[in-house]
């Protein structure tokens, strides 16, 4: 019921003023007319080459991701750092990613799979569909004529191989080579090469070369020979390792012959390492370097190595530097490298702070998909993430993240076709059964809910996008 002296009021000026204000009738129209007078609006897109991601969820419109083709307009860099917790798509989007890149004739993949099950990586199957054979580094195959990687390998430059020495002694001491000891290990790599021409010299030559190092070597600097034999044998333990130790028979003997470095997709399996030892950023480091002298050529192709398990190589000094200046390839040889770590402070807190910070520069791509909330503003406060994207990230569900494009932030959901799916989720292709398929139209539906919340959050959230976390 209305008040009487309101009503009384509205009278009275209508009378001296006229009405005031005018009252429009409903109109029916369709869809089609109405959406020429509330044009939609979305953020602007990556553009419309490359290789399809998904769709993105505020607008939902289709997301096309490919560094080569942003490259030098939108991107500085083409490299791209994908993060988050176990279980949440990261696996899925960098194998569908790989498969859809390969359509192109001139790319070609390197993958350091450090996961696995069954006695297996979990590129194994989609290696298999594509006819290639994973490079399988274990160390009980290799002593029963499994692959070998050699260090030196006449492939690789004389430098290459004295820098990838340096860097696995360095790995393995944790601390650098002081001189005397750089001083012995170059004598005997100088040594070892100028006089072994009939075979490709291997680790052994250098380790005997270390204990017993010619008197010429000394002489030359005018130092006892036993000076020599002493600042050298720190060397030829640390070596030894990899000749009668834990890793013996992956690098102590010649390239495995036949490993094909043209085929499209190259995979270095190894789920047969433990990832927590001392192994894993030394096959990285050795893996990284033979790749930059034996794979990385001036031919025109644009290549992409991807790493699982990054952390091993960021968070060592030694081998961050080492693939700091293989990551400079990205300009000059079409290289994209795709690290993928699980937390940011795994590498932003650990021993290569400073190294780590430029590998993290490098990457003008950053994807995060679910992280707990505390690791969340930590990862936006070192990428500069808007403050609704750091607030979202924690409420994503599987399959959706958050991608930064130097600067340019969505929130995307992956898809995956029916024919990438049995290779791309390995685990449930060998368990999965008829039964579980009201299970799986379930989860679809959850995701369907969750990308709706993400819409409705980022667009109550979309005035604030151009603020950083402080």
């Amino acid at each position: 019921m209305r008040d009487p002296l309101t009503v009384l009021t509205e009278a009275f000026t209508s009378f001296l003023f006229g009405k005031v204000e005018t009252t429009r009738l409903p109109v029916r129209t369709s869809t089609g007319q109405a959406q020429a007078v509330y044009l939609p609006t979305a953020a602007p897109g990556l553009g419309d080459s490359g290789v399809i991601i998904g769709r993105e969820v505020y607008s939902g419109k289709g997301y096309i991701y490919d560094p080569f083709q942003l490259y030098g307009q939108q991107l500085p860099a083409p490299h791209w750092l994908v993060l988050g917790e176990s279980g949440n798509g990261k696996s899925a989007l960098e194998k569908t990613y790989v498969l859809r890149q390969l359509r192109f004739k001139d790319r070609q993949v390197v993958v350091l799979d450090a996961q696995g099950e069954d006695g297996v990586g979990e590129w194994n199957l989609i290696a298999q569909e594509l006819g290639i054979t994973p490079i399988r580094l274990d160390p009980t195959a290799a002593l029963n004529h499994g692959i070998r990687l050699n260090p030196l390998d006449p492939a690789i430059t004389t430098t290459g191989q004295l820098a990838l020495l340096r860097t696995i002694i360095e790995v393995a001491m944790g601390h650098g080579l002081d001189e005397r000891s750089g001083f012995a290990l170059k004598v005997a790599h100088s040594y070892v090469n100028e006089t072994i021409v009939d075979r490709q010299p291997v680790l052994t030559d250098i380790v005997e070369q270390l204990r017993h190092p010619e008197p010429e070597s000394a002489e030359s600097m005018n130092v006892a020979i036993d000076d020599v034999r002493a600042w050298g044998l720190d060397v030829a333990l640390v070596l030894d390792r990899l000749v009668d130790g834990d890793l013996r028979g992956m690098f102590d003997g010649p390239t495995t012959v036949g490993i094909d470095l043209d085929a499209p997709l190259i995979v270095f399996d190894l789920s047969h390492i433990d990832r927590n030892s001392i192994a894993m950023p030394i096959l990285m480091a050795i893996v990284g370097v033979w790749l930059e002298h034996t794979w990385i050529r001036p031919d025109r192709k644009k290549r992409i190595f991807l790493v699982e398990e990054a952390w091993h190589i960021i968070n060592s000094p030694f081998v961050a530097q080492l693939f700091q200046r293989l990551l400079k390839f990205g300009r000059r040889l079409g290289l994209s490298f795709v690290a993928v770590v699980h937390h940011l402070s795994d590498v932003v807190d650990g021993a290569a702070a400073k190294e780590a910070a430029a590998i993290l520069k490098m990457a003008s791509t950053r994807t995060i998909y679910a992280q707990k909330a505390d690791e969340a503003r930590a990862t936006g406060r070192v990428l500069g993430l808007p403050r609704w994207a750091v607030e979202i990230i924690p409420t994503l569900t599987p399959g959706i993240a958050v991608w930064d494009v130097n600067g340019n932030v969505q929130v995307v959901k992956h898809l995956i076709t029916e024919t990438e799916r049995p290779l791309v989720f390995t685990d449930r292709a060998m368990t999965e059964s008829s039964s579980d398929l009201a299970a799986d139209d379930a989860l679809r539906a959850a995701e369907l809910e969750a990308e709706q919340r993400a819409a409705a959050f980022v667009e109550q959230h979309v005035g604030d996008s151009e603020s950083t976390v402080a």
